[in-house]
């Protein structure tokens, strides 16, 4: 674990948001953390961390798996994450018959809910030829556990955790999945920010390697879901929990969204990932293919480079531009030395040399006398005045 210091300040108060929360909460104090994900250390000074979802669209077939992985990639990806879930341990057929009909995405499903977990799940002996591919490629692997077996299957083959947003609210899963004492990447989407603190304080209870994703659970690609993924949310994680290093779990359309995170302090990207939107599947429609992906990770680097410092100051492309752009103090008509100075007789004109007298120091030239010839357009030197020394 790699942590900026200091790691962990225990129970600590802060400013209470609008949303009503508990008082008390377990957060860092100071900067934001840095954690070491997988081969990379990530953190506010640090490049964004891509996570390639690859979930169910391995379609069953472990050399398309292996496929997806060599194209995330080469997309630019750092990460490519599956999903462990057996469709007995994570949905309950009898009730989702009871629901009447399926809802939200599932509504376009052709089969029932049951039955897409039971083709979608990723078989165990996978795990290790998926991690090896991933080593091949140079990007880490790692998966989300649905239950509490496939928790202690993984440990062996990951070094991080992923904990989707419907199991924010099972302490079982979020306590099991701490314990291991790896980063935890906990997606936050269909909670309120009661359930977040309350999953926060449990994860970090027992490790404070934790990525809050701020999250929404809409899987439709629609364009409405720009006006449901409020962003801004992480700001109140900043200030909620001080110090947690944050991400943006993601399922809106294109990566517009991805870029705004980023400019808020996002440092892991979670996007699905496909190379055909068209094909047969739950997460097609709105997986990013390759060519979106690569453009996506090339935008944020851009991004990155544009964020910068926070230091405002003349910056080094900037120089010559000072000097030509600026207006400096010129005289306005031939002026003889021993002229005393009258605000009528100089003008600020571009450009602006470096020794020249600034338009904001006119008042202190006024009734000073030039101690050389000054002719109609030239600038005004500190050197050309009687007591430069002192006025300067």
């Amino acid at each position: 674990m790699l942590m900026s210091a200091p790691v962990f300040a225990g129970f600590a108060k802060c400013k209470k948001p609008e949303t009503e929360i508990n008082e008390e909460f377990l957060s860092w104090e100071g900067a934001m953390a840095t954690l070491k994900l997988g081969s990379k250390i990530v953190g506010d000074d640090k490049p964004t961390y891509f996570v390639a979802d690859i979930s169910a669209n391995h379609d069953g077939n472990l050399e398309r798996a292996k496929l997806l992985i060599r194209l995330c990639a080469q997309a630019g990806a750092n990460a490519a994450k599956f999903q462990n879930f057996r469709a007995p341990r994570i949905v309950s057929e009898k009730g989702f018959q009871a629901l009447g009909q399926q809802l939200s995405h599932q509504s376009k499903w052709k089969k029932s809910v049951f039955q897409v977990y039971q083709d979608a799940s990723l078989p165990w002996e996978w795990t290790a030829i998926l991690k090896q591919e991933c080593a091949s490629c140079g990007i880490d692997y790692f998966s989300a556990p649905y239950d509490l077996e496939a928790v202690e299957m993984l440990d062996s083959h990951v070094e991080i955790f992923k904990i989707g947003s419907g199991d924010i609210t099972w302490p079982e899963m979020l306590r099991r999945v701490a314990e291991k004492q790896k980063p935890v990447l906990l997606a936050t989407g269909a909670s309120d920010i009661a359930e977040v603190q309350r999953a926060v304080e449990q994860i970090v209870a027992i490790n404070p390697q934790l990525v809050l994703m701020q999250c929404n659970t809409n899987y439709t690609g629609s364009l409405e879901s720009f006006r449901h993924i409020h962003l801004r949310v992480l700001d109140t994680y900043r200030e909620i929990f001080p110090g947690v290093l944050l991400g943006l779990s993601d399922h809106t359309p294109g990566h517009v969204t991805v870029l705004g995170a980023v400019a808020l302090g996002a440092r892991v990207i979670e996007k699905h990932f496909t190379d055909d939107n068209h094909r047969e599947g739950p997460d097609h429609p709105f997986s990013m293919t390759p060519e979106a992906w690569r453009e996506m990770v090339d935008r944020t680097r851009e991004l990155e480079c544009a964020l910068g410092s926070p230091l405002k100051k003349v910056e080094d492309n900037e120089r010559e531009t000072v000097v030509l752009q600026r207006r400096c103090l010129r005289a306005s008509t031939n002026l003889g030395s021993g002229t005393v100075l009258r605000p009528e007789m100089l003008e600020a004109l571009r450009p602006a040399p470096r020794d020249a007298v600034m338009p904001f120091d006119l008042p202190r030239v006024m009734g000073k006398m030039l101690t050389r010839d000054l002719p109609s357009g030239e600038y005004l030197k500190w050197n050309m005045l009687t007591g430069a020394g002192e006025a300067h």
